[in-house]
């Protein structure tokens, strides 16, 4: 079993479409990621209807990690819905804009942070391809806000 197979086993576990409340829903996008030490931790997105309080499944794996161990480094993710990312589908497996920006702000490592865009073809992309010319590089390079 490859590090992939692992990380979607680990993020399928976790999908099962779920209303909460009558104002929320959970569980149908699921993550997992790889930490810089090689754990893995898992999210799943929680919605709610005014929009507020909605965490994607990739920022709550995020935060899962920082919160149970203190990392922020993040070596592989994978996301998906009910079928595994797969290129022939716009969008998947792909991170939200927002996501996107957590995940270059939580650590400037994580631009190398190989995501999952075809699992059956092991294809992956990095962050820094899904966001060149990122505007905090700076202030990761010179150590200053401005």
């Amino acid at each position: 079993m490859d590090i992939w197979e692992k990380l979607y086993e680990r993020a399928k576990a976790e999908y099962h479409p779920t209303d909460v409340s009558p104002f929320v829903t959970a569980h149908h996008v699921v993550c997992a990621i790889e930490a810089e030490n090689g754990d893995l931790f898992i999210g799943f997105c929680i919605e709610g209807c005014s929009g507020v309080m909605n965490l994607c499944a990739e920022r709550v794996a995020a935060l899962n990690m920082y919160i149970s161990s203190g990392q922020t480094v993040i070596k592989r993710m994978i996301a998906f819905r009910d079928a595994p990312p797969c290129e022939m589908i716009e969008g998947s497996g792909m991170p939200c804009g927002a996501c996107r920006e957590f995940l270059m702000q939580l650590s400037y490592e994580n631009r190398n942070m190989e995501i999952m865009s075809d699992y059956e073809k092991r294809k992956t992309i990095t962050l820094k391809e899904l966001m060149p010319g990122w505007w905090g590089t700076s202030r990761y390079e010179t150590g200053r806000d401005s």
